[in-house]
């Protein structure tokens, strides 16, 4: 008979993860990624707007570029001050909060706009974090999500982790939240309209090496992966790591440019 999941022992060992290495240097690459989806949520001033999961603050900063009154949490306190440190660079007025995704500390309906970047998808239940980001939302307003594809660059890549680092029993994989039938599962009840587009982010590197050099110093799961291998191990993942890499790089033989497929998701609110 299989133990049922620890969800709160699942979440402690995915905030040292996400605590370790230095998210910052791999996430400010991707603040393209927010400033589309805060197009695409056609942000308004004065608006209020939420970033669940913001790590350190793409979506964050995009929403207060466009005027919006943003509060910004996540549950790993070092990653917020990272986006701190970016709002106050840019004389942005944003409110930082540590937070859970799957406990949300807002009356119902105090947001225009809750916005997540490659973020709420790591939370371990999954349908409680979807519940969450409904219920803070106000009726007509709209839920904006960037979650990696299950065929994409990044889904592919925690595969390959998978296989050398096992997750729990049990665990539910993040790229669910990058597969339209599932996304349409979990709000079901809470949308009065979902929209999904697929959009690519270009991972720009000197070469495979250089990819798994960055990732494997600075990004919170490929850091952790590698520590938990012996030598030997390390070196299998190394490879199957750079065979992926050199699998989908369009950059030809003196770069390495990777696209990897995500969702842009806009969820309007049942009003």
């Amino acid at each position: 008979m299989s133990t049922p999941l620890d969800n709160n022992a699942l979440k402690t060992r995915q905030q040292a993860a996400w605590a370790s290495g230095d998210y910052a240097v791999i996430g400010t690459t991707l603040q393209l990624v927010g400033e589309r989806l805060a197009e695409a949520c056609d942000l308004r001033w004065d608006e209020q707007v939420l970033d669940v999961a913001a790590g350190n603050g793409n979506a964050t900063l995009a929403a207060a570029r466009r005027g919006c009154r943003v509060t910004s949490t996540d549950y790993v306190p070092e990653l917020l001050k990272r986006g701190e440190e970016r709002a106050r660079a840019e004389h942005l007025n944003v409110v930082f909060q540590a937070a859970d995704a799957e406990a949300l500390p807002f009356a119902d309906g105090s947001f225009d706009a809750v916005l997540s970047t490659f973020g709420v998808m790591f939370a371990p239940d999954q349908a409680q974090a979807a519940r969450e980001l409904a219920r803070v939302c106000r009726p007509g307003g709209r839920i904006g999500l960037a979650n990696w594809t299950p065929q994409g660059f990044v889904g592919q890549m925690f595969k390959t982790l998978g296989r050398h680092v096992p997750p729990p029993a049990g665990a539910l994989p993040p790229s669910r939240w990058g597969d339209e039938a599932q996304l349409r599962v979990m709000f079901e009840g809470a949308h009065g309209e979902l929209n999904v587009s697929r959009q690519h982010f270009n991972f720009r590197y000197r070469s495979a090496a250089h990819f798994i050099e960055v990732f494997r110093t600075w990004y919170g799961p490929v850091h952790k992966a590698f520590a938990a291998l012996e030598p030997e191990a390390a070196k299998a993942l190394e490879r199957d790591l750079a065979e992926l890499l050199d699998a989908n790089n369009v950059g030809g033989p003196s770069s390495l440019v990777v696209p990897s497929e995500y969702l842009e998701v806009v969820v309007t609110r049942e009003r």
